[in-house]
């Protein structure tokens, strides 16, 4: 019996959820045709290896043969889907990072401003906090090598590393007339993919970054908090997942099963029929029936159209703002073996609990609100979408392309979150409003920055 190791996806970008799976080898008997098609698939093996050792030999210059090899199998996956692709053995360490939520680092969120770092602000609790560090803090030098000419991730891979390691830090500050040298010793961060505040002093917002593997127990923690600071007053929950590229199918799952009683959050088909998964949820609302609404817009993205086509088929929440992004598939991460890097491979279509796929069409929110967007910006702030993308996974009927993702910086000004205080308070409302507390969850319907 042979073991393999894969690791399931749900982002626009990148995410993983691991998963152990037992594959038995079976008996294959090949009738002439299969035999036939065999004997092609070799002939064109073997036109690779020609073409190879032709490379190898009359390139102008020497070539290294892993990078042919590896730009080989990448362009061999680049050419079945946009998200199938060759992970190199770096770019897997950095996406495990990334979906694990958690690091060797120092505690802060940076951007790049002008060939310089730039501190948006430190995170709670962390080296770079406890030392003082600053939002609006410019970083020159780290472990005295100028800053200049690197790229941000170049920085922020620096920055992080084993925890209880040193780095020194060259900073300037405003009002500062001379650098400002900082030691700070690593530390395990953790990435706060859920962060929440009280919203007209009696609604809790919550907003979703990504899912990663702290999301869930960020969500409960954050619900827990609310509950008690606004106490009996409290009318219900808004859920922000807009531009969240998704991540992890896991956390997908036991997010949406933190607002459910029971019945299917999503399914996953293969190619095989044998292939299908159900997911169903587990007796336990996290809000105790409280009212909920999800923001969505078209940066909103994979695991994070799961949770809303979850609420929205279960009438558990509505969903309040602009079309998702549309990608309904779903890849297996599958390790090539030690330095080797991994495969993203598409193997997969996801399907919300009334049997619909969103591949290319996206989630239709109950309530469409279409923010005011600067002039400057109207060219910027729409997504095409899945649909636009070469080589997507096609879908039956109608694809959709193209919606506005834009979130005003002020709060005042954000439609959308005025809208959905708005239901919550009954100043509005909507006939797939989300259940008053103590209500029954039927069943589904057919109702259509870098942190270091």
């Amino acid at each position: 019996m042979m073991r393999k190791t894969s690791v399931i996806l749900l982002s626009a970008a990148t995410g993983a959820a691991l998963t152990l799976f037992v594959t038995q080898p079976r008996a294959v008997f090949m009738g002439s045709s299969a035999r036939a098609a065999t004997a092609d698939t070799y002939r064109q093996l073997n036109l690779f290896g020609d073409v190879f050792e032709r490379v190898r030999s009359d390139y102008v210059e020497k070539p290294d043969d892993t990078k042919l090899i590896e730009s080989a199998i990448s362009g061999m996956l680049t050419g079945l889907d946009p998200h199938s692709s060759y992970m190199d053995a770096k770019s897997f360490r950095d996406m495990q990072v990334q979906t694990r939520g958690e690091f060797g680092g120092l505690g802060i969120e940076v951007t790049m401003e002008d060939g310089l770092i730039k501190v948006v602000s430190p995170i709670d609790d962390t080296p770079a906090s406890r030392a003082g560090i600053m939002a609006n803090d410019i970083i020159t030098n780290l472990d005295e090598e100028a800053v200049q000419g690197l790229t941000l991730n170049q920085a922020v891979e620096k920055m992080r590393g084993p925890v209880n390691t040193k780095i020194k830090l060259k900073i300037i500050r405003k009002g500062q007339d001379n650098p400002i040298d900082v030691t700070l010793v690593r530390d395990n961060i953790r990435v706060r993919s859920v962060r929440a505040r009280i919203e007209a002093d009696d609604i809790g917002y919550i907003r979703i970054t990504t899912f990663n593997e702290q999301t869930t127990e960020g969500l409960k923690r954050e619900v827990a908090s609310l509950s008690n600071q606004i106490g009996d007053k409290l009318k219900g929950y808004i859920i922000d997942l807009r531009n969240n590229p998704g991540g992890l199918l896991e956390e997908a799952v036991t997010v949406s099963d933190s607002f459910l009683e029971k019945g299917e959050i999503v399914s996953t088909r293969g190619r095989n029929a044998e292939e299908t998964q159900r997911r169903t949820a587990h007796a336990g609302d996290l809000t105790k029936g409280k009212p909920v609404i999800v923001l969505v817009n078209g940066g909103s993205a994979s695991a994070s159209e799961i949770v809303a086509g979850a609420l929205q088929d279960h009438k558990r929440a509505t969903i309040v703002g602009t079309r998702s992004f549309g990608k309904g598939s779903v890849q297996t991460i599958i390790p090539l073996g030690s330095g080797n890097g991994a495969l993203r491979l598409t193997t997969a279509r996801y399907y919300t609990p009334s049997g619909k796929s969103i591949q290319a069409k996206g989630i239709v929110p109950d309530i469409e609100v279409l923010q005011d967007v600067p002039d400057e910006l109207k060219s910027r702030t729409d997504t095409k979408g899945e649909a636009s993308l070469r080589g997507h996974l096609k879908n039956d009927g109608d694809e959709k392309t193209g919606s506005q993702s834009y979130i005003p910086p002020d709060a005042k000004d954000d439609k959308a979150l005025k809208m959905a205080d708005d239901l919550l308070h009954g100043i509005k409302n909507s006939a797939s409003a989300a259940p008053t507390p103590g209500s029954d969850n039927k069943g589904a319907t057919d109702k259509p920055k870098a942190a270091n």
